[in-house]
Order: C-alpha cells, then structure tokens, then sequence
C-alpha cells in the first residue's frame, strides 16, 4: 500500500499567508488572529476542542473529522513547534500543546539544531536535521504503512512541495487579510502544473483547496 504525504487542513489568509510576523511564545501565529483564521474549523462539530454539543456538519465538518484518520506520523518545521530561534536554550520548553499534544503519532520537528527526543503523553517528538527526502523516508517508517502528515508551517510545506514530495494538500483560505508573514503562495494556481485541483467554497465563508498529484 503506498503511504502518502498528505498536508490536511492548513489555513491560509485570502492573500496567501499561513502566519503572520514577529511570532512569539505569547503569539504562535504572529500579529494573525489564529482564530479568524481557523474560525471555520472550531465552529465544527468535530473540533476535538469543543466543550459544548452542537456546531456545524457539511464539508468543514468532514474534513475536521478525517484530519487524524490513517495518520501515523507528522513532520512540521521548527516554527510549528515554538517560536525559539537558534540553539536551544531551554529544554523545558517542550512545545505549544502541554502534556497532551494533539498528534498522538511519532513527530518529526526539521531544525538545524537537534536536541533530544522526548515524549509526552502518546506523542514523541524527534528533532531532525536532514533534508526533506530524508525526513519523510524516516516519518514513513515511523508511522508503520500508514500515512504521513505534513503539518507545516508555510516554508516547510513549500520545502516538500519544491522537493515534489507531497501527494495530496488541503488548504482552506480563509476570508482575512494578513498584509505579511510567512507565505505560503502568491495563487493556488502555482501548483497547477503539478495538481489536480478541486476549488469548493464553504457556508462559513472559507474556500476549500483540494489538490492532488497528477
């Protein structure tokens, strides 16, 4: 069975931007709101977060639900992982999600500057300094036949995709101007000479990018 690299529900400002600037411990998302952009996620009725019965059912719905289904493991880039820069200073620092990460799958954080493996919860982290062909063949046999997911940030999903190494690639674009940040393209229509692409708008105002490998 092929295992694919499959990039799920990253969320994108309408001007093409996956975060915003000066990113800090206080502000994953930089100077965005994280919740303008992923508004239409945690309006879901599968938003794993969701405290209170209700919320929407569709197609924002269905791909919330699917976001973990086949998974087993994740690649992201440093950024995702925190806003530190350099060598790490800090090894209590272990992460945005507290003892409970929402991966539940071996990760593979891409950073020029490795640290120890750790584990929390049923999530372990590995800190990886290769480049992307390398850092899927190790998270492919992590994750034992089943897929990969690559989590992002921006830069590192344009580094796989650059490296023609993504299968499949879900991108909602969300109705909010960031100005700046970290950009993932210009035009969705920069990947139309390597995708299929799907374009289907949402009630809850974000589009939905559906690409796949031709």
């Amino acid at each position: 069975m092929t295992q694919l690299l499959k990039v799920q529900n990253f969320t994108v400002s309408s001007d093409g931007f996956g975060a915003g600037e000066n990113q800090s411990l206080e502000r994953p998302f930089g100077h965005a709101d994280p919740g303008a952009l992923m508004s239409w996620a945690g309006a879901t009725a599968s938003w794993p977060n969701r405290t209170e019965p209700g919320g929407s059912r569709g197609l924002d719905d269905y791909l919330t639900r699917d976001f973990a289904h086949n998974i087993g493991a994740e690649i992201m880039g440093r950024n995702k992982f925190g806003p530190q820069r350099g060598p790490w200073t800090d090894h209590d620092w272990l992460g945005w999600w507290g003892d409970e990460p929402p991966f539940h799958t071996p990760v593979f954080v891409m950073t020029h500057h490795e640290r120890p493996s750790f584990t929390l919860s049923d999530t372990t982290f590995h800190f990886v300094d290769a480049d992307p062909a390398t850092v899927l063949e190790r998270a492919r046999e992590a994750a034992r036949g089943k897929d990969v997911r690559l989590g992002g940030g921006a830069t590192t999903i344009r580094e796989f995709l650059d490296a023609g190494l993504v299968d499949t690639l879900h991108v909602a674009v969300s109705p909010v101007k960031l100005g700046s940040g970290v950009r993932l393209w210009e035009s969705p229509d920069e990947l139309r000479d390597r995708f299929h692409l799907d374009v289907v708008p949402s009630p809850s105002g974000v589009t939905h990018h559906l690409f796949w490998r031709k």
